[in-house]
């Protein structure tokens, strides 16, 4: 081979070769881009720190173990409040909290005055946002999606054989659902639909914010099952109570045996089979005790309706709702992988609204704030069908 060959040879291998750290991610490189997901599940469970779900003791080895090992662990995801309402608002609306949520709405009061303000957030003090608050379901639902709320035990007020879809107090009466009953363990302050006008004053909400019975048949076929499901246990299977009224433990006990029947099914399904992603999370850290944690992560602002010297972290004192943790299962997803990233409510809200092309609403467009990104969904090639 002559000297000439050998010369254009090794430039040839050389070019090769930054073009090659080029592709892997050198200089200049465009990030990668998540793999899309056609159905997404989430799961809200109640009121545990991660150290206590995934720590060595934990009293739910399904879910910190079995499904973890299955799945990815986020260990850095916050709860963005205390006390448990206005994590749910944060996660379909990105509201920020207010001194009515912080207290899980007593009264099922109107949030007024309701005037936009800065940063997608609305001023004033409530719980039911007036109609031009939007939510993800609304999004979803205009851009052609399917969503639908599965809440555990919202029938069971119902006659004999009937249905209470869209099941909330009458507005600007108490909530008489704020503590299990014996045969009706339905909490409204879980529901994040039903505080909002744009979803009660409308047939969506009774067509879609269902009993959780509702699932095990969405689930047979992958048209029929909606692109976005959030779904609420009984405060007993949630983990809130414990002991329940019914008996059993509660407590993350309750919880993992939840998960064990329920989750099986998800994962089974047609629709998750095809690039589907389930997230399991709790609404908030531990709020009172010696285990209480406040802290925040991702730039969190505690938004224009909490009033000093409040802060998102209320009873204790703190900038959001403690670190929680979640683990995410999906075809797109390798088994066993932990994301150490912070993420919090606002940025699953954010991932949900980027998955499907949609604006960004509330604290869900804060600058800077991070949605999964293909080092959580790290499988890119996950089975298109």
């Amino acid at each position: 081979m002559s000297g000439r060959r050998l010369l254009l040879t090794a430039a040839g291998l050389a070019l090769l070769a930054v073009v090659g750290l080029g592709l892997a991610g050198g200089a200049g490189a465009r990030p990668r881009r998540p793999p899309h997901i056609k159905h997404v599940f989430i799961i809200v469970l109640e009121n545990e720190s991660a150290g206590t779900t995934f720590g060595p003791n934990t009293p739910a080895p399904y879910l910190a173990r079995k499904l973890r090992a299955k799945g990815e662990l986020l260990p850095n995801y916050y709860g963005i409040a205390h006390n448990s309402n206005p994590n749910y608002l944060a996660m379909v609306s990105g509201q920020a909290p207010n001194l009515s949520t912080q207290l899980d709405c007593q009264t099922f009061s109107d949030f007024a005055p309701g005037t936009a303000a800065g940063g997608g957030q609305y001023l004033g003090q409530g719980c039911v946002y007036p109609p031009g608050v939007e939510t993800v379901a609304n999004q979803l639902e205009d851009a052609g999606f399917r969503w639908r709320g599965y809440m555990q035990d919202s029938d069971n007020n119902a006659r004999p054989g009937g249905q209470a879809p869209c099941r909330h107090p009458a507005v600007g009466s108490p909530d008489p659902w704020q503590h299990a009953a014996r045969g009706d363990q339905y909490a409204t302050r879980h529901n994040p639909f039903v505080y909002f006008h744009s979803i009660i004053d409308f047939p969506t909400c009774r067509h879609n914010d269902v009993d959780l019975s509702h699932l095990n048949h969405d689930l047979k076929r992958e048209p029929r099952t909606p692109n976005y499901s959030f779904i609420v246990p009984n405060l007993c299977n949630d983990g809130h109570d414990a002991p329940c009224v019914n008996g059993k433990p509660g407590g993350l006990a309750s919880a993992n045996g939840f998960l064990r029947r329920r989750v099986p099914k998800i994962l089974h399904s047609p629709a998750y089979r095809d690039r589907g992603l389930l997230l399991i999370t709790f609404d908030e850290a531990e709020a009172l005790g010696s285990d209480a944690d406040s802290s925040a992560c991702c730039g969190e602002r505690p938004g224009p309706n909490v009033i000093p010297p409040n802060t998102p972290g209320f009873v204790t004192p703190g900038a959001g709702g403690g670190r929680i943790g979640a683990v995410l299962l999906s075809p797109c997803i390798k088994p066993g992988a932990v994301e150490r990233t912070p993420y919090n409510h606002y940025s699953l809200l954010r991932w949900v609204e980027k998955d499907f092309g949609l604006p960004r609403l509330g604290y869900a467009g804060a600058p800077g704030l991070r949605a999964f990104d293909s080092k959580v969904l790290n499988r890119p090639s996950c089975g298109a069908r």
